[in-house]
Formats: C-alpha cells, sequence, structure tokens
C-alpha cells in the first residue's frame, strides 16, 4: 500500500469514527481504486487496523452479537459456517453454541487475526476464502451471514443464496444482520441486501428485527425455540 493510500485510509477510519457507528471504514473511501468486489478493498483497511469496524471497542457491536446469539432457535448446534469473519468476534461468541464451526475471510490479515482470536476454540476451523467462488464444501445447520453481504453486487448475491441453499441441511438456520443505512461504493444497503436474500431463499422468515441502524432476519423450517423446550 502506497503512503498516500494508507493516509486516505486513516481519514476515512477517523471520520467513521467521528461521526457514524457504521461498521464499514474504508468503504467510505470514494477516492480509493478499490472496489467492495476485490481483496484489496479489504486489505487496505486492515493495513490501517487489526479492527477496522471497532467491533472489540464498541458498544453497538457487542450489543449486535448479544441479538444474533439471542435470535438463534436452538441452543445448540452441530455444523455452522460464518463467512466474512473478519478478526473473529463473532465467531468467538458463536463458538460455544456450536460442535464445529467452520469461519472464513477472503483478506489474508483477517485470517490470521481470526485464527488467533479462535486459537482456544478446538471447535473452529479458519480458512481463507473468497466468495461466493470459494464456498466450502459440506453442509450446515448454522449459516450467519453478518455485515458483508451490501458488498456484494445483486448478482453476485444471488450466486451466493444458492450456495447457501445448497449446503443448508433440512431444517438449517440462515441469520443475517446487517447496518442499514447507505454505503460509498456499496450498490446494496442491508435493507435490498436482506430483501433480496429474503426472495432468493423462498424460506419461511421465522425472526425479524428492524431498528434504525440494523436489521436481523431468521429463516428455517426448524421448530421454534419454544417448541424445542416442548412448549408448543
Amino acid at each position: 500500500m502506497s503512503a498516500a493510500t494508507a493516509a486516505e485510509s486513516l481519514q476515512v477510519l477517523a471520520a467513521r469514527s467521528a461521526a457514524s457507528p457504521l461498521a464499514d471504514g474504508a468503504a467510505q473511501d470514494s477516492t480509493s481504486a478499490a472496489t467492495p468486489d476485490s481483496p484489496a478493498y479489504f486489505d487496505a483497511m486492515f493495513a490501517v487496523s487489526d479492527d477496522p469496524w471497532q467491533f472489540k471497542s464498541r458498544w453497538y457491536e457487542r450489543r449486535k452479537r448479544a441479538l444474533t446469539l439471542a435470535c438463534l432457535p436452538a441452543q445448540r448446534y452441530a455444523s455452522a459456517y460464518e463467512p466474512a469473519c473478519a478478526n473473529g468476534e463473532l465467531s468467538a461468541a458463536l463458538a460455544p453454541r456450536c460442535d464445529r464451526l467452520l469461519v472464513s475471510d477472503g483478506v489474508d490479515r483477517a485470517v490470521d487475526l481470526a485464527r488467533a482470536r479462535l486459537s482456544t476454540h478446538s471447535n473452529v476451523k479458519v480458512v481463507k476464502a473468497w466468495l461466493p467462488d470459494q464456498w466450502p464444501e459440506g453442509s450446515f445447520d448454522l449459516i450467519v451471514l453478518s455485515e458483508f453481504l451490501f458488498y456484494l453486487t445483486p448478482a453476485t448475491l444471488h450466486k451466493l443464496a444458492r450456495c447457501v441453499l445448497s449446503s443448508l441441511r433440512p431444517q438449517g438456520v440462515v441469520l443475517a444482520c446487517h447496518w442499514v443505512h447507505p454505503i460509498k461504493a456499496c450498490v446494496l444497503t442491508g435493507n435490498t441486501a436482506h430483501d433480496q436474500l429474503d426472495d432468493l431463499l423462498a424460506l419461511p422468515n421465522v425472526c425479524q428485527l428492524r431498528e434504525p441502524d440494523l436489521r436481523l432476519d431468521v429463516w428455517t423450517q426448524a421448530p421454534t425455540a419454544a417448541a424445542l423446550d416442548g412448549l408448543s
């Protein structure tokens, strides 16, 4: 990365920290030649900070992780997948709820950070994968899509949704959670990404959380939490 590009990224991160809780850092940098469909876009972010979205420090992010965990209908999952794991903060929260958890990211630095963060979790495997082309083999009863769908184009989201459906086990759960405000350089917002995903998955939407800043949806044909406890 050039000194000029690094300086631009620093300015973007500083402006974001001062003005917005947006989980997106260098996506605000309209002066960069890189676009969200390129690893270079995210390489620039991780070159400036090991925590570009401030997952570790922001109450907004900690609260969002708690909401994500609370909206999962089952107490535990046999095999889960979290793509675009970044530095592994959400992965660390998901790990105690999973027998096996596969997480991936397309950026080398993010993969290194996630491996370090998750090194004490023997049930977690971290791999490098640029999606959707490198979607992993295997099947999952939980797939968590958090804070990256708005970086995709509609065509790429369509391809990713096919990957999700092809690897989702019967009665598997798909959870998506995203920031809803517009992001420079991104065609989709959190809301448009969720709306399109809802159409593409064609699964029952069993949990819908709408807030001014975030949206969370859960799709599954699995029993509800109450049904799992014999209450309904």
